[in-house]
């Protein structure tokens, strides 16, 4: 009886620790769902002029549609960055003056390694984008070249500082003008990460492998008793 016991208190205290982690894991499910729901929510909105805009916030302003028109100064970062199907490039950061007389970063989008060498002289453009202040560096993020010019992240401030601008950042999603080989990559939500439901999945079928396991080995224990 002592193994009888101490067996369906092991077994029951297991099924109901993993029980509890996948709940919990669709718990978090619901609060990534939310968070990406607004994400989606403010990129799409109906886009406002940058220039109307006094000071944009980090966290207030935070994937806000903006239209903005002037050119580009022929002075751009390149990124390190890669494209599925089309191997290693770049996320072109050029730094571009608005017809208000702002000088602001501009991701003009990607760029394939084969273009990396061609000419990106000033050229006008009309840009609807959003802001963005990308969470890109860590203590493990290498330092610019500044030789090559080549960055490993976007990292607003320093970019900024390097190329003389506001530490703002307008990701471009739609350009009419000359796009020098530059392909947009427009901010979206697909790319945050949302492994919960298969977490939670993992959580309840070790619930329901602990729980069979239990049962047989209770099973074993009356039968040989019986």
């Amino acid at each position: 009886m002592r193994r009888l016991l101490f067996l369906l208190v092991v077994g029951a205290g297991g099924v109901a620790v993993l029980l509890s982690l996948g709940l919990w894991q669709v718990q978090r499910l619901h609060w990534k769902e939310g968070i990406i729901a607004t994400i989606e929510s403010r990129i799409a909105a109906e886009p406002v002029p940058f220039d109307t805009l006094a000071g944009p916030d980090p966290a207030a302003d935070l994937y806000r549609p903006v239209t903005l028109a002037g050119h580009t100064t022929g002075e751009d970062a390149l990124v390190l960055s890669g494209r599925k199907g089309e191997g290693a490039g770049y996320e072109v950061i050029a730094a571009f003056e608005t017809e208000g007389g702002r000088r602001i970063l501009l991701d003009r989008g990607f760029l394939s390694e084969a273009g990396r060498g061609m000419p990106r002289p000033p050229v006008a453009l009309a840009v609807t984008g959003n802001l963005h202040w990308p969470d890109e560096t860590d203590a493990f993020t290498p330092p610019p070249d500044a030789a090559a010019g080549l960055w490993f992240a976007r990292d607003v401030p320093a970019l900024a500082a390097a190329l003389n601008t506001e530490p703002v950042l307008v990701v471009a999603r739609l350009v009419e003008g000359d796009a020098q080989g530059v392909e947009p990559v427009p901010v979206g939500a697909a790319a945050i990460p949302n492994d919960h439901r298969q977490y939670a999945i993992t959580w309840f079928s070790l619930a329901a492998v602990w729980a069979g396991m239990t049962v047989f080995f209770l099973w074993r224990i009356r039968r040989r008793v019986g």
